[in-house]
């Protein structure tokens, strides 16, 4: 161990010898390394000192998501990430946004299927203000009454707004909903309707409890700091919260599909739509890369075959993407049309078909193959550019699949990704007859601007958020 690092480490379990730091070894990212630390109570730092600029991102990742809900119960996650903005024990409503707005930081939050995580950014010289603020809401989060029932409106109407009112929200929705019969996936992060009206103080306590415990947590700090500075303070205001009990994870698999799906809505909308989903490897699974890479041949972009196809050469489609879902679990992969004027789904979905059996019959070009590949290493190096953007992939990709340089690693196996690795993977993954499709159907009534405008929540957070490849990290 460098003597810098072992310097901090005696100085900082010096100053809390009740709370001292275990070094749990050091992870290559990129030219840099991710310092990685634990505390008894199960508590783990991801550290990664960058000095480009005097700021520092700090964000607090939670183990917690819409997969660990029980039915009935749907919606817990995201409603806690309204409640923890709320008040504590020693911070009164209002207090925890008006000290970072004085402080001139940035604060927010994210919730999905396999993870929540809330994070500040702020200059360098307010750190100590992140540590005390979330430390405060982590072990002293007040859950009574009148707490819960604002922010169950305030969710219920955020429901009523971007799903139950909008129709990508509403089509996606339907899409999980149709797509799995046992994975909890099936459900929505925000929640049904019924289940958020019902929460009471007591579901929200134990939830608390359970999940929200430094054993479930994993802070990742980036920016300008001295790393005894981070350990001193992170020990003396997180050492005396206690772990929890963390539940063993009861999560059903999902079955293999063998047959299609298929359900309808009918919305105020100009023209029929159709989301297709074909069930999709996890984000640990090898061919994850080689999906993505094989997405970006077909819908990256207006050189892409299939915005090429349907939209310059047939003219039938006006709108058009696919994304390859990047969950814990096998998850979806997604894909949405939009017909232009008077034409139909039936004719997006047909000429669709060709360009899909076309890739699984013959090779992509070489040109198509280097083209996805530069703009999937251009999308994710951007994600990089910041300490906010590296706090936030170090974080996502140690949540989900335990390696903070996930990102890296990612890249490596899009630049492996060959011409038949993408055949095989259409041929694997692109089944016609066992994929779940949405029909969008005009109802005639005149469709709402915000309607047609606005994106789902689910296809989500991660536009070049949470998601680490460019895609999106749902809130």
């Amino acid at each position: 161990m460098e003597k810098r690092l072992l310097s901090a480490l005696v100085a900082a379990n010096s100053a809390n010898p009740e709370h001292p730091w275990t070094h749990t070894g050091d992870v290559p990212f990129g030219t840099d390394a991710v310092r990685t630390f634990r505390l008894a109570n199960g508590l783990r730092l991801l550290l990664l000192v960058d000095k480009q600029a005097p700021t520092v991102s700090y964000f607090t990742w939670f183990r917690v998501g819409s997969r660990h809900e029980k039915p009935g119960k749907t919606g817990l996650s995201h409603l806690f990430e309204h409640l923890m903005f709320n008040e504590t024990e020693g911070l009164p409503a209002g207090t925890f946004d008006k000290k970072l707005e004085a402080a001139g930081a940035e604060t927010n939050a994210a919730t999905w299927v396999d993870w929540t995580y809330y994070y500040e950014s702020l200059p360098k010289d307010r750190f100590g203000l992140a540590v005390t603020l979330e430390s405060e809401r982590m072990g002293r989060l007040v859950l009574r009454e009148p707490q819960v029932t604002s922010e169950k409106e305030v969710v219920a109407n955020e429901r009523r707004y971007s799903v139950e009112d909008n129709l990508e929200g509403s089509a996606s929705e339907l899409l999980y909903k149709t797509a799995f019969d046992a994975h909890p996936y099936h459900a929505p992060t925000i929640g049904w309707m019924a289940d958020i009206e019902g929460f009471t103080p007591e579901d929200c306590k134990g939830f608390y409890e359970t999940y929200y415990a430094p054993n479930n947590a994993t802070i990742v700090v980036v920016g300008d700091v001295s790393e005894r500075d981070v350990l001193t303070k992170v020990a003396k205001a997180y050492g005396p919260i206690a772990s929890s009990e963390l539940p063993e994870e009861d999560t059903m698999p999902e079955p293999p599909q063998t047959a299609v799906k298929e359900a309808s809505l009918s919305r105020p909308t100009a023209t029929e739509k159709v989301l297709v989903g074909y069930k999709g490897p996890s984000l640990g699974d090898p061919e994850h890369a080689v999906l993505t890479v094989l997405n970006e041949i077909l819908f990256g972009g207006r050189a892409s075959r299939v915005y090429d196809r349907l939209v310059v050469r047939d003219e039938i489609a006006s709108d058009l993407r696919g994304w390859v879902s990047t969950f814990r679990d096998p998850g979806l992969y997604e894909i949405f049309l939009t017909a232009r004027g008077q034409h139909t789904r039936a004719e997006l979905l047909a000429t669709l078909d060709e360009e899909l059996e076309t890739v699984k019959h013959e090779l992509v070009t070489v040109d198509e193959l280097e083209r996805a590949k530069a703009r999937l290493e251009l999308g994710l190096l951007q994600t990089l550019d910041t300490a906010a953007g590296k706090a936030e992939q170090i974080g996502f990709y140690d949540t989900v699949l335990g390696d903070p340089r996930g990102a890296f690693a990612r890249l490596e196996a899009y630049l492996r990704v060959t011409r038949g690795d993408v055949r095989t993977a259409a041929r694997r993954w692109l089944p016609r007859g066992a994929r779940t499709l949405i029909h969008v159907i005009p109802n005639g009534e005149t469709a709402a601007d915000p309607d047609e405008a606005d994106d789902a929540e689910g296809a989500e957070d991660t536009a070049d958020g949470a998601e680490a490849d460019g895609e999106e990290v749902a809130s």
